[in-house]
């Protein structure tokens, strides 16, 4: 068998014997200096002398190696594979394998961004199943989360009040200025706005009967349900998606904490404390400023709220009450799952908040429309 040899001007040398199994001997360094004179040249060398069979090569006499005689080996193995071949390596040391490793772990690499040219049907399906594997953690989180309640009501004192009550004052009593403003504005808009109609009628005073309703019933749960994903499942998600970041999620699960009870359990008694009472803050407020707009129509405060505690019964608070307890939970259970969802990076923890906000005002959204079902059939 004809053997030949070269040499590089940087020391890189390499040989080649054609026969079956073909093979090559590299010897001396393979750096960015010595690699890039014979790059071409071994692999068309690599390519003749194994054509579609095996190529050994032999790096027993390799003095050096670093990242640029590694790109160098893992092009030799694509060459081969592209070719049908196979590419067997003699004389690899561990600093050989761990400078080829990023090489061969790239190839499982998924781009982020998708290909653009997916059909319709294969990103619908994508789609479909993204929805449905959300649903699920959310579904499995309930259940998680729910056994981690049912044991704080057998064991009260396990419970972490003392967070507790200050992620409550974080979401109810530091929200109170914006919620106040909201609801003061949403008031008066209602107000003015129904008042302007009812004047050509002379039915200024049934206004009061129409804010009332709508403020008890429906948009004080929902403006409070909004502002509260807004603010506080945001912040739960930051929170708890920063200390996943940290890894200190982790070491709470190697110490022998559950993070659910320890991090989640709080968050959610606060939410579902606190937000009846921001509804029912909200709603006096938005009472108020109605009030202020119907002075300017002639009408009495007393005679409004006269008028407000005849159309409203105590149905028709605890139904808004308790609706506000269930988007409290939504948006604490929402913003925790997220949290402990999120991977790592500072942009994994803005992903995170992200979702957690547009998840919580979603499930909000179909949560009031089936309660509006759920009421209509139940005659509430």
């Amino acid at each position: 068998m004809a053997e030949k040899e070269h040499a590089a001007a940087a020391a890189l040398r390499y040989s080649v014997r054609e026969g079956s199994p073909a093979r090559m001997a590299l010897a001396g360094r393979m750096d960015a200096y010595s690699v890039g004179p014979v790059w071409t040249s071994v692999l068309e060398a690599a390519a003749r002398a194994a054509g579609t069979g095996e190529l050994v090569v032999d790096l027993s006499d390799v003095t050096y190696c670093d990242g640029s005689g590694a790109a160098l080996l893992y092009s030799l193995e694509q060459s081969a594979a592209q070719r049908g071949g196979a590419l067997r390596m003699n004389g690899v040391t561990e600093a050989v394998e761990g400078h080829l490793k990023p090489y061969r772990e790239a190839e499982g690499v998924v781009s982020a961004r998708p290909p653009q040219d997916q059909p319709w049907s294969r990103r619908l399906r994508d789609g479909v199943s993204t929805v449905g594997q959300e649903i699920f953690s959310q579904i499995a989180f309930i259940g998680e989360y729910g056994s981690a309640l049912v044991g704080a009501v057998r064991h009260p004192r396990r419970v972490r009040w003392g967070d507790t009550l200050r992620v409550a004052e974080a979401a109810g009593f530091q929200a109170l200025p914006i919620v106040s403003l909201i609801a003061f504005l949403l008031g008066v808009i209602l107000a003015f706005q129904s008042a302007i109609a009812m004047r050509q009628f002379g039915a200024e005073i049934f206004v009061a009967d129409l804010v009332a309703i709508s403020l008890l019933r429906e948009l004080g749960p929902l403006m409070m349900a909004i502002l509260l994903a807004g603010r506080s499942g945001a912040a739960f998600a930051a929170e708890i998606g920063t200390m996943k970041v940290n890894e200190e999620v982790n070491a709470l699960t190697t110490m022998g904490l559950d993070p659910v009870r320890f991090l989640v359990v709080p968050k959610i008694l606060a939410g579902v404390f606190v937000a009846p009472l921001l509804t029912l803050y909200a709603n006096l407020i938005g009472l108020l400023g109605a009030a202020l707009v119907m002075r300017g129509f002639g009408i009495p405060m007393v005679a409004f709220f006269n008028q407000v505690s005849d159309a409203v019964d105590l149905t028709d608070l605890t139904s808004g009450l308790f609706k506000a307890a269930v988007f409290g939970l939504l948006v604490a259970s929402v913003g925790c799952l997220r949290g402990l969802q999120t991977g790592t990076g500072a942009a994994a923890v803005g992903r995170s908040t992200t979702s957690a906000v547009v998840s919580a005002i979603i499930l909000i959204v179909i949560a009031d429309g089936l309660f509006a079902v759920l009421f209509y059939q139940l005659e509430i």
